[in-house]
């Protein structure tokens, strides 16, 4: 690698040793005048031969971690697709026992694994090409805290099961992060949840957690295997399914006794364990990752940051900032007495430290006297019945009315059964992630929400008209006049649903 280095730079980087070498002299008077001819509202650039120095650095530890060297754009399918790779069950059975050997998982063959191998390999092969491409960001992370807790190297791939590699992945069960923590289990090491932040979605503390959980679960079935599968059900489950069986005490063994899901989560572990090793030999090659671990490094913050005036500021996407810092959950760094950890790209990384105080006042001035801005929000969840529960009751816990459920599942009478599956949609005040808004002005849009407003609809020869009202959501106004709020979208599909003004008329049905 040749480094360029201009005279610019070498000036620069002579006016800060000379600033900082404490000597005496015409010199470093001729270095503070030319510093005060700079505009001080600017930010100062990074030092380039520091900046020289991060790049080979990350380029070494990147080359040496054996992570694919050539990734493909994001937005082109990296699946060479002009003729798909037969799946021949013997060289795949072959792969798989060298697999086998390196590992103390037991990667065995079966039509079960087949359809899982077909499944990441020929169904779905955008997403494998994604979750490979991810791997250059997680994987060395990952290996360097299994190595560290004693764990096999091969559970990096459990969290491909997991979440797809996916920070912010929520189950619907509610289990967060890459690798799934429901809230108790992730307190119980360590993991802590906060309105601004949950440390299920921190891929350092989630990875050692979950390291955690893997020795605990090994201590009581000394069967890899089985911890894969407590991991995935919980080791009441585990325990069942080996009474079941009589006493048995392989994953294989008690596989009719355990849970539909995890019955095929250890074979969908080993049909990745082949897809990452052999993706490429059935085409697939990795999508390009927003950023690789070796070209970022990290920060301890001790005051309030808003991550997207922090983004402004360093001149980068918001949303590359908040996907490098998924613990903030609203994109919000709280001031809580705690201290946190702020991932930056390296060279953004030398630009914060270099203009620290200037970045940290100007964005205390952005922010000043401002509040995180919270909207009502439609969210759809699936409810099962319960024994005693009918829709009133069903209906009352959501916020909604019977005759909505009815029309939400096509139910023609008010009877439900037990375990019976319901879609319903339910209203919640939520922050607008990275969005700011004056106090007083938070203060008004509250008062405008909660005072009684008079709706009016009116008709003309083809359509129905609805006059919007201060605090009126697309929700509201859907529930309010009977009708869904896909069809009200599609009556006003040019209209932005964010961007309501009291006094417009929206069309909510047709005459006749």
């Amino acid at each position: 690698m040749t480094l360029r280095i201009t005279l610019t730079t070498i000036v620069l980087s002579s006016l800060s040793l000379s600033l900082f070498a404490g000597g005496k002299g015409t010199a470093n008077e001729d270095s503070l005048k030319q510093l005060q001819l700079l505009d001080l509202t600017e930010l100062l650039p990074d030092d380039p031969i520091l900046q020289a120095m991060d790049s080979m650095l990350s380029e070494s530890f990147f080359l040496a971690s054996g992570q694919e060297t050539i990734f493909y754009d994001s937005a082109e399918v990296a699946v060479c697709h002009d003729s798909i790779v037969p799946m021949e069950a013997e060289l795949i059975k072959k792969r798989l026992a060298e697999l086998d050997e390196q590992t103390p998982f037991n990667l065995v063959y079966n039509d079960r694994v087949h359809a899982f191998i077909n499944l990441y390999l020929n169904k779905r092969p955008q997403v494998s090409s994604k979750v490979m491409g991810l791997a250059a960001y997680y994987f060395p992370l990952f290996e360097e805290t299994l190595a560290k807790n004693n764990m096999p190297i091969e559970f990096k791939y459990l969290a491909i099961v997991e979440s797809a590699l996916n920070a912010s992945a929520r189950s619907r069960a509610g289990a967060m992060g890459l690798w799934q923590f429901m809230y108790s289990t992730g307190k119980i090491y360590g993991l802590k949840e906060t309105s601004y932040i949950d440390d299920r979605m921190d891929p350092i503390k989630a990875t050692e957690a979950a390291c955690g959980y893997f020795e605990y679960l090994y201590k009581i079935y000394g069967d890899w295997d089985l911890v894969m599968a407590a991991y995935n059900c919980g080791p009441g489950n585990v325990n069942k399914a080996i009474r079941r069986s009589g006493g048995q005490r392989g994953y294989w063994e008690i596989y009719r006794w355990l849970p539909r899901e995890t019955r095929g989560y250890v074979p969908a572990f080993i049909a990745v364990n082949y897809m990452m090793n052999y993706g490429k030999e059935h085409n697939i090659m990795p999508l390009t990752p927003n950023s690789t671990y070796f070209e970022n490094d990290t920060i301890h913050v001790q005051k309030k940051v808003y991550l997207k005036q922090l983004a402004k500021e360093l001149d980068m996407s918001y949303d590359h900032l908040k996907w490098l810092n998924p613990t903030f959950k609203y994109g919000i760094i709280p001031f809580d007495g705690d201290v946190h950890v702020l991932t930056l790209p390296k060279e953004k990384l030398g630009n914060y430290l270099t203009n620290q105080e200037l970045i940290t006042a100007k964005i205390e001035d952005a922010t000043a006297g401002a509040e995180p801005v919270f909207a009502w929000k439609e969210v759809r969840k699936t409810h099962y019945v319960r024994r005693g529960e009918y829709l009133g009751k069903i209906a009352s816990k959501y916020g909604c009315s019977v005759g909505q459920i009815q029309r939400w599942n096509n139910l023609r009478s008010t009877s439900i059964t037990t375990g019976q599956r319901l879609i319903v949609y339910s209203r919640e005040r939520v922050m607008i992630e990275g969005e700011l808004v004056k106090k007083e002005e938070a203060v008004q849009e509250a008062a405008q929400e909660e005072a009684p407003v008079e709706k009016k609809t009116e008709a003309t020869s083809d359509f129905l008209f609805y006059t919007i009202a201060p605090g009126d959501t697309l929700w509201d106004i859907a529930r309010n006049n009977g009708i869904s709020l896909d069809r009200l979208r599609e009556y006003n599909s040019s209209l932005n649903h964010r961007r309501l003004k009291p006094g417009d008329k929206i069309i909510i049905g047709v005459q006749g």
